[in-house]
């Protein structure tokens, strides 16, 4: 996987860079992931000394809970990031980053709060949860 990418929102008003390697794409299937998104997240992690991103006044933060905030563009809606308040990384959006992307799937997290709609069978680890290695809010 190259060590750079970048991507951006639908309208273009947020784009982003990234340098140095990408951790594999967790699925998170929790309610406010779903809610948000209409879907499930599918989000990468970068460092934020590894992320410029320009169109920050374009980026509107929903303080979803006392954990982290969710970014997405207030002129298209795009869903962007997840930014834990306490930690130094920011969750990007896969579906965010221009081709080709080199991303694989890791994994799926809080699948006992997934939709009622679909199934999993893609062969990924399944967590109830999350894992030990996936700060998430509680």
């Amino acid at each position: 996987m190259s060590d750079s990418h970048q991507g951006s929102c639908l309208c273009g008003a947020v784009r982003f860079r990234t340098r140095g390697a990408l951790r594999g794409v967790v699925y998170c299937h929790c309610s406010q992931c779903r809610k948000q998104s209409g879907h499930f997240y599918a989000a990468t992690n970068v460092a934020d000394a590894d992320i410029v991103i320009e169109g920050t006044e374009s980026i509107t933060w929903y303080e979803a809970s006392a954990f982290a905030g969710r970014g997405f563009c207030r002129t298209c809606g795009s869903v962007l990031f997840w930014k834990p308040r306490a930690q130094d990384y920011i969750s990007v959006m896969a579906g965010a980053f221009d081709k080709p992307t080199g991303l694989k799937g890791d994994c799926h997290i809080f699948v006992g709060d997934k939709g009622d709609y679909y199934s999993i069978d893609d062969g990924l680890p399944q967590f109830e949860k999350s894992t030990p290695s996936i700060a998430v809010a509680e």
